[in-house]
C-alpha cells in the first residue's frame, strides 16, 4: 500500500515546505562547515609553509656553504589551488629552478627540504638510502655535520657505501660472508675515548647476541646516528 496522503492540499503544502526548509538549512550548515575547514586548513598551511621555507633556506646555506634557496607558491590553477616551486641558487650560480641543477645539487636541495620538514614536525627516526652517493667529499662533510646536529631529536639510519659518512656514525651494521653461501650480520659500535675525541674505540661483535650484550653495556650512550654498508 502507498503512503497515506494529507487530507487536503494546504496541509500537504505545509509538510513539503518544512521539508524544503530543513533541506536548505542542512545545505547552509554544510557549506558553513566547509568554509570553516577551508579557513583553518589555509591558516595551518600558511604557518607551515612560512616555517618550512625559513628552515629550508637555513639548511640550504648549511649544506651548500652559502647560496640561497626558497619555496614559492605558483599561480593558482582553475580550481584555485596553488602549487609549490623550489628555486635554488648555489654559490656562484644564478637563481634557477631545481630541475636545472646538477645531480649533486638536486640531492643537497632535496636534503635541505627534508631537514626543513623534519624541523617543523620531527620524527622519532629517519631512514636515508644512498642519499650521499652523488656528493663530493666537501658536501659529505657538511651533510654529516648537519645530520649529527639533528640527531639529538631524530635517530638516523643511513644506508651508504661512502667511507666519510661511515666514519661519522655511532653504530655500524654490515653483512659479511666468511663462509661461501653463509651470510653473517656484523655490528660495530664506535665509542669516543675520554682522552682523545678524534679517535674511536671499536668494539667488533660477531653475532647478534654479542652485539645486544654490547648495547646493554653502553646503554647510557644511546646511538643516534647509524650507517649500514
Amino acid at each position: 500500500m502507498g503512503a497515506r496522503r494529507a487530507p487536503n492540499g494546504t496541509e500537504d503544502l505545509a509538510v513539503r515546505a518544512r521539508e524544503r526548509d530543513d533541506l536548505v538549512q542542512s545545505i547552509q550548515n554544510t557549506q558553513l562547515t566547509i568554509h570553516e575547514l577551508d579557513e583553518v586548513s589555509r591558516k595551518k598551511f600558511e604557518d607551515a609553509f612560512t616555517f618550512i621555507n625559513a628552515q629550508f633556506s637555513v639548511a640550504f646555506q648549511s649544506l651548500f656553504g652559502g647560496g640561497h634557496g626558497e619555496m614559492r607558491l605558483s599561480e593558482p590553477d582553475s580550481s584555485g589551488d596553488s602549487g609549490i616551486d623550489i628555486v635554488a641558487q648555489p654559490p656562484g650560480k644564478r637563481l634557477q629552478n631545481i630541475l636545472l641543477l646538477s645531480g649533486g645539487e638536486k640531492a643537497l636541495t632535496a636534503l635541505a627540504l627534508l631537514i626543513a620538514v623534519f624541523r617543523y614536525s620531527p620524527s622519532p627516526f629517519c631512514i636515508l638510502d644512498e642519499v650521499d652517493a652523488p656528493l663530493d667529499d666537501a658536501n659529505i662533510g657538511r651533510f654529516t655535520e648537519l645530520i649529527r646536529d639533528m640527531a639529538t631529536q631524530t635517530q638516523f639510519i643511513i644506508i651508504t657505501h661512502n667511507k666519510r659518512t661511515i666514519a661519522k656514525a655511532n653504530v655500524l651494521y654490515g653483512v659479511t660472508m666468511e663462509e661461501r653461501g653463509v651470510s653473517k650480520l656484523i655490528g660495530m659500535k664506535l665509542v669516543p675515548r675520554a682522552d682523545e675525541h678524534e679517535t674511536a674505540k671499536r668494539e667488533t661483535v660477531s653475532s647478534q647476541r654479542q652485539f645486544a650484550l654490547a648495547e646493554n653495556r653502553h646503554s647510557e650512550q644511546k646511538p643516534s646516528f647509524a650507517a649500514g654498508r
